[in-house]
């Protein structure tokens, strides 16, 4: 007598797994992006009336911007040691705390309270970063490009209705007896406690876990030795286009981060009510995550240098429409801020994908975390001195300083290109 054979175990086809855990990430940065960006065109003021300058307007979204490279760095060990889907949650729970403290911050008038906030909120702008990387986990070369941007991609759903949510959000505020610029942060919070509930229990298994198991690299939760900032330096050191392409992705970021901060104050002081303020502010966004799919497209098609450094000339031509803004609603500015979004998307895809591609697979976290660092305090740099650059001399002489940073951002470009046609040359 035979003895029958044992049931095979039918495991998900490879393609299957990455597409479905593209689609879960894809509604996580949906819901995350409508928390974090619903108070983008709030912050400045609020920091303004709470500390009483114009010249200090622009620390609550630095605040911002810093709190999220720490904390992306943070997150990056967490996810190195449980995986992609403890560090999300982990990264939402902690910015809807701090969209609450937005909201207390208001009530009590309290500038230190709100920067606190600002903070913490920057941990749901480190998850929503740390989500296009996860999309790349289980992505093979040919797709790596595409599964990335459809990720950043979805942050249009909720980044461009968040600003316009800005009117809505004051009313809700007079509804609930809090002060009217703080309502964008109190509808935040809840957005981001959503986008932990979905990554909770969507998104399973981790695409971390199942890529270092399915490679027998590492195993499953194991850490090399050394800390993770010694690890990302050494693959930086041994892959040079790493830092090339860590370089581009926090110039681009300055970039953007340093006009897109100061727009709302020079609307502003022009008569442009909060409704257009924020409808600005959406075709900014439109222009960051709409096209991110085509950007994606063109990175695995054309290479990634090339979408950089065009991401960096995009930027120039934003900066130099900014720099002819007049004060107020303008075409200019409407212009210059949905191109200033076209740059950064081309340059943020391009060089995530780099990041992605060449980071060793024992080190990706550490590298990856690394990356969102450099790039969140270059950023919040750039957008501690735009608000003193304002103070100054003017919006207009804010842009054209920043020309220094697009014209890095091409430069880097340049250089990744050699390195890579150097390295196909046999």
């Amino acid at each position: 007598m035979t003895t029958p054979a044992p049931t095979p175990v039918v495991q998900e086809p490879a393609a299957d797994l990455q597409r479905r855990t593209v689609r879960v990430l894809v509604l996580t940065q949906a819901v995350g992006a409508l928390g974090i960006t619903i108070g983008i065109a709030t912050a400045s003021l609020l920091a303004r009336d709470l500390s009483g300058s114009e010249a200090l307007s622009g620390l609550a979204q630095t605040a911002q911007v810093l709190g999220a490279a720490v904390i992306s760095f943070l997150l990056a060990a967490v996810m190195g040691r449980r995986g992609r889907r403890v560090g999300l949650v982990t990264g939402y729970l902690l910015g809807a705390a701090g969209g609450g403290l937005a909201v207390l911050s208001g009530i009590v008038e309290s500038m230190p309270l709100l920067l606190v906030g600002a903070v913490l909120i920057g941990a749901g702008t480190s998850a929503n970063s740390a989500a296009r990387f996860a999309a790349t986990d289980l992505a093979d070369d040919s797709n790596r490009g595409r599964s990335l941007s459809l990720v950043v991609w979805a942050t249009t759903i909720g980044a461009v209705l968040g600003p316009n949510l800005t009117g809505p959000a004051g009313a809700f505020a007079d509804a609930v007896n809090i002060p009217e610029l703080t309502g964008p942060f109190a509808i935040g919070a809840f957005g981001m406690l959503a986008a932990a509930l979905v990554a909770f229990v969507m998104l399973r298994p981790d695409p971390l876990l199942l890529a270092r198991e399915r490679a027998r690299d590492v195993e499953v939760g194991h850490v090399a030795a050394g800390s993770s900032a010694s690890r990302a330096w050494q693959a930086v050191r041994e892959r040079p286009i790493l830092g090339l392409a860590i370089g581009g992705l926090a110039l681009a970021h300055a970039t953007m981060i340093s006009v897109m901060v100061m727009t709302p104050l020079h609307m502003e002081h022009g008569g442009a009510e909060l409704d257009v303020i924020g409808l600005v502010i959406s075709v900014h966004v439109l222009g960051m995550f709409a096209f991110s799919p085509l950007v994606g497209m063109l990175a695995d098609r054309f290479g990634r240098p090339i979408v950089l450094g065009s991401g960096g000339m995009v930027l120039v031509m934003a900066l130099l429409l900014c720099a002819s803004a007049p004060e107020g609603m303008s075409w200019q500015v409407t212009a210059g801020l949905f191109l200033l979004g076209v740059g950064w998307s081309l340059a943020m895809v391009s060089a995530s994908t780099m990041v992605a591609e060449h980071a060793p697979l024992e080190s990706r976290t550490d590298v990856q975390g690394t990356s969102d660092l450099v790039m969140g305090v270059t950023a919040a740099s750039a957008g501690a001195l735009a608000g003193l650059i304002v103070g100054l001399a003017g919006y207009p002489v804010l842009a054209l300083v920043t020309l220094a940073l697009a014209f890095g951002v091409a430069g880097a470009a340049a250089r990744a290109q050699i390195d890579t046609a150097t390295r196909r040359t046999p």
